[in-house]
């Protein structure tokens, strides 16, 4: 529940914020929001707005939704390994050093998240701390720390963007084509239900389609990220570690999260799928 009502709250402060924008902007451009260039700039206030905010809002989300607790000063042996790590794989990938976290969640799971490289987080549950070797787990937190230098939160950010601003433009387009024809000419400078309605089932449609783009992306950067690991600490290491993984909980990570997670929850269709399945990311890295 608690993630559920943090989702809506944050959603709904963004989609004001931007509202605010937006009405700011096309008052002073005087577009109308039925003409093509108000419907392309919703699209893309919308699309790319929406994107970036969770992206700058992603560490503090991550923490507030997942209970997270940050490492300041190591209060056992294994929070110092955790942080020591960290911050030597961090040193090696050349970036900044990020926060280190740790949430408590029985599946065996970590991922990363922050605005940039040297602005980022790295979370580990609890689960893989007491379920994993120290080799296994340095080849999450190696996986983890080559999502930050690959650079794959501002990436998919980016990717994300783009085709959100496609889906609604297009699903706009569409809906006042529908809505002309239907109605004609009487509500054409205005917004009839018609539109509304017509303009969420396309931008639904096609949210749905372009969410395999974005899957598809997702899953590149995570063989990415196993590579870089696996230059980090060694193949062998996050082959172990991946081999565990089979025996994972289901991954109750949500979100942004999941994308830069080393696993997720079983899917539907491949296509719909974070992360490639096990068995191609072993497979990979022999």
């Amino acid at each position: 529940m608690k993630r559920i009502v943090l989702f809506l709250i944050t959603n709904l402060a963004v989609m004001l914020v931007l509202g605010i924008v937006l009405s700011i902007v096309m008052s002073v451009l005087g577009l109308s929001s039925r003409s093509y260039g108000g419907m392309l700039l919703i699209a893309g206030v919308f699309g790319f707005g929406g994107a970036f905010i969770s992206l700058f809002m992603s560490k503090w989300i991550a923490k507030k939704s997942t209970g997270a607790y940050v490492i300041e000063q190591p209060r056992n042996e294994s929070e110092h390994w955790l942080l020591q790590t960290v911050a030597n794989q961090a040193k090696q990938a050349g970036i900044a050093m990020p926060e280190v976290a740790i949430y408590d969640s029985p599946e065996i799971n970590a991922f990363a998240t922050g605005p940039s490289k040297n602005n980022s987080l790295v979370a580990v549950s609890t689960g893989l701390l007491h379920n994993m070797t120290q080799d296994e787990a340095e080849a999450v937190l190696a996986h983890e720390v080559c999502h930050v230098a690959n650079g794959d939160m501002v990436t998919l950010t980016l990717i994300q963007g783009v085709v959100n601003t496609f889906v609604i433009f297009i699903a706009k387009v569409l809906a006042n084509l529908v809505d002309g024809f239907l109605n004609g000419d009487e509500e054409n400078n205005g917004v009839s239900w018609t539109y509304i309605i017509f303009d969420m089932i396309f931008q639904i449609l096609f949210g749905i389609l372009a969410s395999v783009i974005v899957a598809y992306f997702s899953r590149q950067r995570e063989f990415a990220a196993d590579k870089g690991a696996a230059e980090l600490v060694g193949a062998h290491k996050m082959r172990a570690a991946l081999e565990r993984l089979r025996n994972n909980h289901e991954s109750q990570l949500e979100g942004s999260m999941m994308a830069f997670g080393i696993a997720s929850g079983k899917s539907l269709s491949e296509m719909f799928a974070s992360h490639p399945p096990l068995e191609q990311r072993i497979q990979a890295l022999r």
